[in-house]
């Protein structure tokens, strides 16, 4: 039975944001099934959790035995074994992988600078130093991309992919800082990925336990 832990509530402002939600998003794409394992932020520190899952982030994942870490090398797993995700030719597959990693590369950290110093630290001096610089960075890493996708519906022209899983993945997250704004071709990308009943699916099943679990 594959394995998926998750947390059982976070801050409203992480809601739909955890990273568990990309594996959950796979494994509706790839019509498999998984057991949901909810942890508290007390468990993420505890010897059997850091057991599986060394730095006491979430996901974890579990499969017949195999253990795993980190989103992008469990979606990629999930992607390996289902043709809705990654093509068995061989260059389109190769296509699929790159766009995964650049996610992952070219466009998440300079993303998650931009969240981070608007939502903990935009009060410190160093953050408003940086913010420019950083802004601008990111904002041409869109750009470039937002070139690259052009008119197509899809990252590339077989369809959708788990490249435009990850990639949508990391711009809902620059979405939530406004950095979609002015950029029609990367919104519309990112809802038309989003109104994929496989990520609705994945989304609710995420939310759902943090209504549930919400503090009194």
């Amino acid at each position: 039975m594959t394995r998926v832990y998750a947390f059982n509530w976070v801050p409203p402002f992480a809601q739909g944001l955890v990273r568990d939600l990309r594996v959950r998003w796979a494994l509706e794409e790839a019509g498999q099934p998984y057991e949901e394992m909810l942890i508290d932020h007390e468990e993420k520190n505890g010897a059997d959790y850091l057991a599986l899952q060394p730095f006491g982030q979430v996901p974890a994942y579990e499969e017949d035995g195999l253990e795993l870490f980190e989103s992008g090398a469990i979606v990629l797993r999930i992607a390996a074994r289902s043709e809705a995700l990654m093509p068995h030719d061989g260059p389109a597959r190769a296509k699929a992988v790159q766009w995964v990693f650049a996610a992952l590369n070219s466009i998440e950290p300079h993303v998650q600078q931009i969240a981070l110093i608007l939502g903990f630290y935009k009060d410190e001096e160093w953050a408003k130093l940086r913010r420019p610089s950083a802004q601008e960075l990111a904002e041409r890493r869109l750009d470039q991309l937002a070139g690259r996708l052009g008119d197509k519906p899809f990252l590339e022209e077989g369809g959708f992919t788990v490249g435009d899983l990850m990639m949508t993945s990391v711009l809902r997250l620059g979405n939530t800082c406004g950095l979609l704004d002015g950029r029609p071709t990367l919104s519309a990308y990112v809802a038309r990925c989003e109104s994929r009943p496989a990520f609705q699916k994945a989304l609710a099943d995420q939310l759902r336990p943090f209504a549930k679990n919400a503090p009194a």
